[in-house]
């Protein structure tokens, strides 16, 4: 991969479409531009013609965002034509032939505004988190990530630990004595305390940035014959489950995808419990459980008409549900909510209920912040060199393990050697992103 080569890709979806992008990076643009479109103004659409070497191809727009304020801090490119295979097979083909020119590689555009000082490494998982969110909720999120809350955080805190371990180096350096004063260093204590505090809040906070990225869990649970499948398809508005009057139908975990108040869910239908002899029915049994303890929310459905209450060793929050309300006539039990499949009544109470479980699973004063397990891992190595920082004896023990923290909070916004994370992170895009 070389930086001194001029990209480009299709940036758009996939074809025939309404129209189709392709984008370009690097020292050539301009020359491009000039040979297909003719001379286009900076960051105006321009409208015409485009044609390479005498042959008509399309008629399109054609842009130019000049470097270092582009998207890739170099000169940049684009050409809006009909979505059509050939149109784009001929302008790619075009571009192939001129000298520098290669098609990019996963996420190179991204890769080379981050080279060049365009985004931080925080923001470029948020784009990727962008590109990939599918409810109101996940946008929201990585839109945050893009807007560089948490990356200020983490700047600060690195010019915290850098500030800390330059004023330890002065007086060693100025001073007569092979130590800091006490006074300085009850300072650096109170500092280090002050982080150290500050780093374990923020961790706390990964759980409330993962359900919202990967999904709030919600497993139905029951005993056969409790109307668990019937109330997964009235969630999921359309036929996932087995629905039939023979008890036992559900072997496995059956799981569909919603939006519920603008966050991801992921449903689970398990295995009715009881006690069987059957080895397959028991493999379905132990599913339905483990499921429950990996659930953020467990749905406990019972049939009102006839009860059989189940118990379920579960650290996430229940919600009592019974099923079949318009059969219980005034046979109700202790419920949180009573629903009725065949009649929808009480569903929209229960998906508000829901809705109350999640917001308060991720309700938080601050906001939420882009969190992940990558940065979480860098933070706890900060902590770790901090605390060995606190008990060291000698002032430059105390001023190298400063120093570390400071390096493990500067990667998670790519400063220093990230190479190693680059090709993990980047692989992830898209070619024309």
């Amino acid at each position: 991969m070389r930086s001194t080569d001029t990209i480009f890709a299709l940036s758009t979806g996939r074809l025939p479409s309404g129209i189709a992008i392709v984008r370009m990076s690097g020292p050539g643009v301009r020359t491009a531009l000039e040979a297909v479109a003719g001379a286009v103004p900076p960051r105006v659409a321009r409208y015409g013609p485009l044609s390479f070497r005498g042959e008509l191809l399309d008629h399109g727009l054609s842009l130019f965002f000049p470097g270092p304020a582009s998207v890739t801090g170099e000169d940049c490119g684009e050409f809006h034509v009909h979505g059509s295979v050939a149109v784009v097979k001929g302008l790619i083909t075009a571009l192939s032939s001129l000298d520098g020119f290669r098609l990019a590689e996963p996420g190179e555009f991204s890769r080379r505004g981050f080279l060049n000082g365009r985004m931080d490494l925080t923001a470029v998982e948020s784009l990727s988190d962008l590109i990939a969110a599918e409810t109101d909720q996940q946008r929201k999120l990585a839109l945050a990530g893009m807007g560089g809350k948490l990356r200020d955080i983490f700047l600060e805190w690195r010019a915290e630990l850098q500030s800390l371990r330059a004023r330890i180096e002065a007086e060693l350096d100025f001073s007569d004595q092979d130590d800091v004063s006490p006074d300085l260093n009850a300072a650096i204590g109170r500092e280090i305390d002050s982080l150290t505090i500050r780093m374990d809040r923020l961790v706390g906070r990964l759980g409330q940035a993962e359900l919202v990225r990967d999904g709030y869990r919600v497993a139905i649970l029951g005993a056969p014959n409790a109307g668990k499948s019937s109330l997964l398809n009235v969630l999921a508005m359309r036929d996932v489950a087995i629905v039939s009057n023979e008890a036992g139908t559900t072997r496995d975990l059956v799981e569909v995808s919603l939006e519920i108040d603008g966050f991801k869910v992921i449903l689970t239908d398990t295995a009715g419990i009881r006690e069987t002899k059957g080895v397959v029915e028991a493999i379905g049994i132990e599913r339905a459980l483990e499921a429950a303890r990996l659930a953020d929310l467990v749905i406990l459905l019972e049939d009102t008409t006839n009860p059989v209450p189940i118990t379920v060793e579960s650290a996430a929050t229940l919600l009592r549900v019974g099923a079949k309300s318009d059969l219980a006539g005034s046979a109700r039990g202790d419920y949180d909510v009573l629903v009725s499949s065949l009649t929808g009544d009480g569903i929209r109470e229960l998906l508000s209920k829901i809705g109350d479980r999640i917001r308060l699973a991720v309700s938080d004063g601050d906001g939420l912040l882009a969190l992940r397990e990558r940065h979480v891992g860098h933070l706890n190595r900060a902590r770790a060199a901090l605390q060995r920082a606190s008990k060291a004896n000698l002032p430059e023990l105390v001023a190298e393990e400063l120093r570390v923290a400071a390096v493990e909070i500067g990667r998670i916004v790519g400063i220093g050697d990230t190479e190693d994370l680059l090709g993990e992170i980047f692989s992830r895009f898209c070619i024309g992103k």
